[in-house]
């Protein structure tokens, strides 16, 4: 019984690193579709540290990385993504594995892998002799070469491309004033699809979809709201601190009252049984249309007050999602 349990959990250890590896390798290789693949990359972490435990899920990552660098034949400039949504798993499931509720899964594992991450930013910096900002600036410049390289092999028109290149000094300082902001709704956003993705596996695996009821009941706790207002009056201050603070916390509190307003969506698709096809179709439209994305964000924001889905209390077990 015993060797066969141990059979059983190599065989899972190898399958979470093939996984892992195929996944990272689409994430690095494959313009585009290699985005939605780092995006989706915790998924298999955060299943096989439920599965199998924490050890065995570092070493799955580990294993993946090995693999990975056997098959590309050199270290790459992304691995940083790689291992920050590895572990972006590894501790979702650990959090979820010791009873947090939903935000409390998120928002801990977002907040660890952000402070790991500027700790190893600031060491790669001072290796470098280069200053943080040198170092992200310089990222951003040479990733939106590639952006406009890609763009031309799409077919672009030759006007909006040159369009961009004399905006890339431009585009370059927005993305560097805000990339605490988009680092950290890029994780929060993982994470929360993540945690959309595998709640069916989770709630037929050993029952542990509970966390995950009432889904379209969660909304954010009331005092964020005091968060924005501060938000405002920050960037409304003359001065480059403070408007640098005030506009990175608004970008983060829109992702999430967009978590709320996409909760009061799905809890009245669900209350007018509206078809599965039909809510895919107006979510799609909801990711692409700018506008639409920020209706929803109005949405979730003014939920505090209108209480749109009339919830009496908040919800013992909360979540956001369709």
């Amino acid at each position: 019984m015993t060797g066969t349990s141990h059979d059983n959990g190599l065989r899972d250890t190898l399958h979470g690193v093939v996984a892992a590896a195929l996944i990272s390798a689409v994430a690095v290789s494959i313009p585009i579709i290699g985005f939605f693949a780092l995006l989706l990359l915790p998924q298999p972490f955060i299943f096989y540290r439920l599965k199998l435990g924490r050890k065995q899920s570092v070493i799955i990552m580990g294993a993946a990385l090995l693999m990975l660098f056997l098959i590309i034949g050199q270290l790459f400039a992304d691995v940083a993504f790689l291992l920050g949504m590895m572990g972006l798993g590894v501790l979702m499931g650990e959090f979820i594995e010791r009873g947090c509720r939903v935000e409390q899964v998120i928002a801990y594992a977002c907040g660890a892998i952000l402070a790991a991450g500027l700790i190893l930013l600031f060491v790669y910096a001072a290796g470098l002799e280069m200053g943080v900002r040198e170092l992200a600036a310089d990222y951003i410049g040479r990733n939106l070469e590639k952006t406009l390289e890609l763009y031309e092999k799409i077919g672009m028109s030759e006007a909006s491309i040159q369009m961009l290149e004399r905006s890339k000094g431009e585009i370059t300082g927005i993305l560097l004033r805000l990339s605490p902001a988009l680092t950290a709704t890029g994780l929060l956003f993982a994470g929360w699809i993540n945690l959309l993705v595998g709640r069916r596996l989770l709630r037929r695996w050993q029952d542990r979809g509970e966390l995950f009821e009432a889904l379209n009941l969660w909304r954010a706790p009331e005092w964020l709201v005091w968060a924005v207002i501060a938000g405002i009056v920050l960037i409304l201050i003359p001065g480059s601190v403070a408007r640098f603070f005030g506009a990175n916390a608004l970008v983060v509190l829109m992702l999430v009252y967009f978590f709320q307003g996409i909760a009061v969506v799905a809890f009245y698709f669900e209350k007018k049984q509206v078809p599965q096809p039909f809510r895919w179709l107006i979510y799609a439209f909801i990711g692409i249309q700018q506008i639409l994305l920020l209706v929803v964000v109005a949405i979730g924001f003014c939920d505090v007050w209108a209480n749109f889905r009339r919830l009496q209390t908040p919800p013992d077990t909360p979540d956001a999602g369709p």
